[in-house]
């Protein structure tokens, strides 16, 4: 099954995006994943959940939140 995962994470340098595309890239059952640098926005699709990007984000010391509360709480 295909999820779309959306999340807000603060990208503000190339050091940052390299290193949360690296982590993305471990997770199983990605098809694709991709960021939006204006947006700070990281997409993901595939065999995942929000709570596994989120987890692995997290790992790397970044901070992420689920697109959608971002929309509802701005």
């Amino acid at each position: 099954m295909t999820n779309l995962v959306e999340l807000k994470v603060n990208l503000h340098c190339e050091e940052c995006i390299k290193k949360i595309l690296k982590a993305i890239k471990k997770l199983q059952d990605i098809e694709t994943y991709n960021v939006d640098i204006q947006l700070n926005k990281v997409i993901v699709t595939g065999n995942v959940t929000t709570e596994e990007v989120i987890k692995v984000i997290h790992k790397i010391g970044k901070t992420a939140t689920n697109w959608e509360e971002v929309a509802t709480n701005s």
